[in-house]
């Protein structure tokens, strides 16, 4: 895999506080940058919209200045951050929740397997800037630094990545995660795989439902992922690797079926017996669990090819130039 330059945090999002901030402002609210220009106030959705659970916030970030989580490594801080959702209920489309505005948002009431995943990372993210006193909005940058292309939301539902496979390329070129799959042994590239998920089940989403001209370029979207050189390691070569694998990393779970790379995500918690397992927002136990091991966990299911696998780095390695990214991007993706 190719070098990854990196450089150090800088800045809060524009769009979560309304306005295009200047660089001495960023600086003092500390957060992450992103690379667009943020759309006005009054076109930003209520705070009741796009953040759910804030008791369950405060506990959570109460607990962790209480335990000192931020002494933690990424993985380790990713994984205790996991834990304090561990049981609450799963929750399918908590990501659609307007008919055309896009906003980065929060739900720690109900949570599907994308969310489980990227709202332990993004506290323990979050943990990692030091503050006085951590807000909604400091998750929200969070959240909209990992969920959308660039890392900026300005109220478009394109800009978010909707394929998990486009989700490792992307994170990885921002430096919030080590896309660790291509390197692996036994990774093999998967080819000729149609990626239609979204436009075929386009009824299925509110905003597709809801603005037919978004069909089209989600169609271009399609296009553009399937093109991309995803790899994942086989299901029947996962266990071999299991040692290697730490608390936190990102686990994509790859399907053999068209329409998408992957079918699933979660996370790895070594637990005290040693064994790497699966921890999830499971549909079929309807709450987040600590399910068998990984590769346990893959062969359980015919329609489980692999994994894809992407590890935590801290805020200090967060890339927030966007010529650095669109750089670090290319490399990746050719």
């Amino acid at each position: 895999m190719p070098s990854i330059a990196r450089r150090k945090l800088l800045a809060a999002s524009p769009f979560l506080l309304g306005s295009t901030l200047t660089f001495a402002d960023q600086k003092k609210a500390g957060g992450d940058s992103v690379f667009g220009t943020a759309k006005a106030q009054s076109q930003l959705l209520p705070m009741q919209t796009i953040f759910k659970g804030e008791a369950r916030f405060k506990a959570i970030v109460k607990k962790a200045i209480d335990e000192r989580w931020t002494e933690l490594p990424i993985g380790k801080r990713v994984i205790a951050c996991a834990k304090e959702l561990h049981g609450l209920p799963y929750e399918n489309w908590t990501l659609e929740i307007h008919d055309q505005i896009e906003s980065p948002s929060v739900n720690l009431n109900g949570l599907d397997c994308w969310t489980f995943f990227e709202q332990s990372m993004g506290l323990a993210r979050m943990l990692g800037i030091e503050k006085s006193e951590y807000t909604p909005q400091d998750l929200l940058r969070q959240i909209e630094f990992t969920r959308y292309r660039g890392g900026n939301c300005s109220g478009n539902y394109l800009e978010r990545i909707h394929y998990l496979a486009e989700w490792f390329f992307e994170n990885d070129a921002r430096g919030t995660i080590e896309h660790l799959t291509p390197t692996l042994p036994g990774a093999e590239r998967i080819h000729g795989r149609k990626i239609s998920e979204m436009t075929t089940l386009w009824k299925s989403y509110r905003y597709l439902r809801m603005n037919p001209e978004l069909r089209g370029p989600m169609g271009e979207t399609e296009t553009r992922v399937a093109a991309m050189p995803v790899y994942h390691v086989p299901k029947q070569k996962v266990a071999a690797l299991e040692s290697d694998l730490r608390d936190g990393d990102v686990i994509g779970i790859a399907t053999k079926y068209h329409g998408g790379f992957c079918s699933h995500v979660g996370l790895i918690h070594r637990t005290d017996d040693g064994v790497a397992r699966f921890m999830h927002a499971s549909r079929d136990y309807k709450k987040v669990v600590i399910d068998k091991s990984i590769s346990g966990y893959l062969n359980k299911y015919s329609k489980h090819a692999g994994a894809i696998i992407g590890r935590p780095l801290d805020v200090s390695e967060t890339v927030t130039d966007s010529e650095t990214y669109q750089k670090n991007l290319k490399k990746l993706i050719g």
